[in-house]
């Protein structure tokens, strides 16, 4: 159990501030948003799949300008390779030393585009720097700056062309969520405003590094009673027991859930956690590191719906501490 510490009123109002800037120049649902900000809040990552013009780029770079943060986009195509993302060592003949020459996965957040069009070995390259917030070139290891946020998008696993991330690689994303289609009334003020491109120039900070920092502080002190964390501890276990799930939730993925939900929490403009929490961050945080068992995952319905519905299906089933 975390300590008692509650969140400071300027971090809290921060944050809201932060959510609010970023929902200017994105238009889709309010609940990517904030999925996109408590990742960040946890120091996780954020897989987000769904077809092309859904406004994916759109939320990465206004989380960017919210922040004040530089992003980079790293376009995935079956030709990428390691040395694309992580950079490379050449050979200066004029001072007759090797030069380190970064990639552009050195910069605080990297909107991976369309992940899955990438080799498996391409695809293996962002492990390392998710986990470690580093990365190996020539056997030396290099840091990535902080704060450091991966938001990969990828197409459904059904379009032509792609390659399923290994569990392993999911494991790594704190979240995996779909944006959809924006709302008519959103939909319409975007379209009156003439495209997120003109929200986006004009737009500026919400939030400086160092608020960021304490945030990140805060969210880990966010207060989970013993009685919640029980409860969050039995959604794992029950994945790691039901016959509807082959692959259970990793130690990792416990306590990112964990961590989640703290972030939640503090969204909300509370120093302490609730069932509600929990509840509202267990499938996007839980769904994509379990397996279904029963047959035709793959071959009905979109990308994981099994698993999402095995993930609710828990929690339908645990009863919520009082």
């Amino acid at each position: 159990m975390t300590a008692s510490v509650e969140a400071p009123d300027q971090v809290i109002a921060g944050v809201a501030s932060l959510v609010e800037s970023v929902r200017t120049a994105y238009r889709g649902r309010a609940a990517a948003v904030e999925d996109a900000v408590a990742c960040l809040l946890s120091r996780g990552h954020l897989l987000i799949e769904d077809v092309p013009g859904v406004g994916k780029t759109t939320l990465a770079l206004a989380l960017g300008k919210a922040l004040g943060l530089a992003v980079q986009r790293l376009q995935f195509t079956p030709d990428t390779l390691p040395s694309d993302i992580v950079g490379l060592t050449v050979y200066n003949q004029k001072t007759q030393v090797f030069e380190f020459h970064p990639g552009p996965i050195f910069t605080p957040i990297l909107l991976a585009d369309e992940i899955n069009r990438a080799t498996p070995k391409t695809q293996a390259a962002l492990l390392e720097a998710m986990n470690e917030r580093a990365v190996s070139v020539d056997g030396q290891p290099r840091k990535l700056p902080e704060p450091f946020l991966v938001l990969a998008t990828q197409n459904p696993v059904e379009y032509l062309g792609t390659y399923p991330l290994p569990e392993s690689q999911l494991d790594r994303f704190l979240m995996k969520i779909a944006l959809g289609y924006p709302d008519l009334e959103d939909e319409k003020r975007l379209l009156v405003s003439g495209g997120a491109n003109k929200v986006l120039a004009a737009m500026r900070p919400a939030m400086d590094k160092s608020t960021l920092e304490e945030a990140q502080v805060a969210t880990e002190q966010v207060r989970v009673a013993e009685k919640l964390l029980d409860y969050i501890m039995k959604i794992v276990q029950r994945t790691r027991a039901t016959r509807d799930l082959l692959l259970g939730v990793s130690p990792r993925g416990a306590q990112g859930f964990f961590r989640a939900v703290q972030a939640r929490a503090l969204i909300s403009g509370r120093g302490f956690a609730t069932p509600d929490d929990v509840k509202r961050v267990a499938v996007p945080v839980l769904s994509h590191r379990v397996l279904a068992t029963l047959p035709g995952s793959y071959d009905s319905g979109p990308s994981g719906q099994r698993e999402r519905e095995a993930i609710q299906r828990i929690l339908d089933e645990i009863p919520v501490p009082l």
